[in-house]
């Protein structure tokens, strides 16, 4: 497989598409249903020119390159990370056997409602983020806006390109569905709870790219190790295109909590919403709801079917290669905390194998609380007595065995009278967001950004903060 992708053809491409009429064709009647798509659910905001990064190989080093790029005329395109001749499955009954260059009939329907379920998603977090530009806080924000939508729809691609070219008329059938469901769709939604909410404000599009996006680097992660090699593949190329939207996250809710803690010492008051700044009480709200929307999106802690999937190779955990199991997980518990009836909590010991979800959820929350301590160190330096804190993992719980209970940030199980008295302290209130809202000014001045936000530390390919990074008119 070329390293080098092929911009000379219709649909850019590094698969060697041009050999395979059949599928080509296919693919080419998909493009311009997708561009529709773009047309009508992707961003709202007319630019002239947006300095993005494409990719142009898929090499480890120099993959990418940087210009101005009219947006609809993003050349959206199939990119798989190199293969590995001898690469062997890792785990599950099929572990030692060469991986699989096509999907077994015994796993086909499986495989498709994973690759489906991962593309559903892509395209949703676009059409989520679809009024973002309108109020950009400063043109460098924006840029970074255009850039996750373009690889989110390039990753729509990826998931598109499998179901077309392994899985027949079925497979078609499902790409088709990827651009009929819309995300908030009363009749058509996303599959995935987290993919229909709204994000309204910058600050939510902070907390999405942190904790959402960070769901779907363990979710890819996951899909990377599976025994069928295409899917690994197009898994691994994604995930460096990923790490910029966890970036954007990580960077800009750095930003907000900074400029909040330099409001709060100017003015020696935690109330900064008068002085054009987000309070860190609702900073701490936004946190809450975003962790835990994003928590519903690892299931249930117990699960068959991520056993299954497991056991026969189509998804392994978060870097099996690195663990020093006997990767079968036939034997081996792990202890699991339950909520009560009686407002109690008891420990359930249940097999690894089941508990898979719960594995890799906790390796997510691990990496979520890096952030926690990045923002608590920004508010330490500033000598401010307030900390940030993840909440409960059974907190605000909508799937899993904590949903049903009304557990508090602390962990303590209350009845469901206390919890709505008191909720208004730990998720975004009506008039919390409304606040924020009104603080969503676009800024598109070089140099220049809104008053509720720091500006970066660096640039996006070593240039300032005052480059020209969207043409606007």
């Amino acid at each position: 497989m070329p390293e080098k992708i092929d911009y000379d053809a219709k649909i850019p491409n590094n698969v060697n598409l041009g050999d395979d009429r059949r599928l080509q064709r296919a693919l080419e009647g998909w493009q311009p249903k997708f561009l529709n798509w773009w047309g009508e659910m992707g961003p709202t905001l007319e630019t002239h020119g947006v300095y993005l990064r494409t990719a142009v190989s898929v090499g480890r080093e120099g993959w990418a390159h940087f210009d101005h790029v009219n947006v609809p005329d993003y050349r959206w395109g199939i990119f798989l990370a190199e293969r590995d001749a001898d690469r062997r499955i890792a785990f599950g009954e099929h572990q030692g056997e060469p991986a699989w260059q096509q999907v077994p009939g015994e796993y086909r329907a499986d495989l498709q409602r994973l690759i489906v379920i991962q593309g559903d998603t892509e395209p949703a977090s676009v059409e989520q983020q679809k009024l973002l530009g309108l109020t950009a806080p400063s043109l460098y924000d924006l840029r970074n806006l255009f850039q996750v939508n373009v690889e989110e729809g390039r990753h729509l691609w990826a998931m598109v390109y499998l179901l077309h070219a392994y899985f027949g008329r079925e497979g078609r059938e499902e790409a088709e569905a990827l651009l009929y469901r819309n995300s908030g769709s009363p009749d058509a939604p996303r599959i995935l709870g987290a993919f229909n909410e709204e994000t309204a404000d910058w600050l939510a599009f902070y907390m999405f790219t942190y904790f959402t996006d960070r769901d779907g680097k363990y979710q890819l992660g996951t899909l990377k190790e599976s025994a069928f090699d295409p899917l690994s593949r197009t898994c691994e190329f994604m995930l460096k295109e990923e790490a910029h939207h966890m970036f954007v996250g990580t960077t800009g809710v750095d930003r907000v909590v900074t400029r909040s803690a330099d409001l709060i010492r100017e003015h020696d008051t935690l109330d900064i919403g008068p002085r054009g700044g987000i309070p860190l009480d609702v900073i701490q709200k936004y946190i809450n709801f975003h962790y835990t929307v994003s928590l519903d999106l690892f299931g249930s802690e117990t699960s068959t079917n991520a056993a299954n999937y497991y056991t026969a190779g189509l998804k392994g955990r978060w870097q099996e290669t690195r663990r020093k199991d006997d990767h079968q997980l036939t034997d081996g518990s792990t202890f699991l905390d339950k909520p009560n009836e009686d407002g109690t909590w008891s420990t359930d010991e249940v097999q690894t194998l089941l508990a898979l979800n719960l594995d890799l959820r906790g390796e997510y929350i691990a990496d979520c609380n890096s952030g926690i301590k990045r923002w608590n160190r920004i508010l330490a330096d500033a000598e401010i007595d307030f900390r940030f804190a993840l909440p409960h993992v059974g907190f605000n719980r909508q799937v899993g065995l904590h949903a049903g209970h009304h557990i508090t940030p602390d962990g303590t199980i209350v009845d469901q009278a206390t919890w709505e008295s008191a909720k208004h302290r730990w998720l975004p209130t009506t008039e919390d967001l409304a606040f924020v809202r009104s603080l969503m000014h676009p800024v598109y001045e070089r140099g220049k950004i809104a008053s509720w936000v720091a500006p970066p530390t660096h640039g996006i390919n070593q240039k300032p903060f005052d480059y020209e990074y969207v043409y606007l008119t």
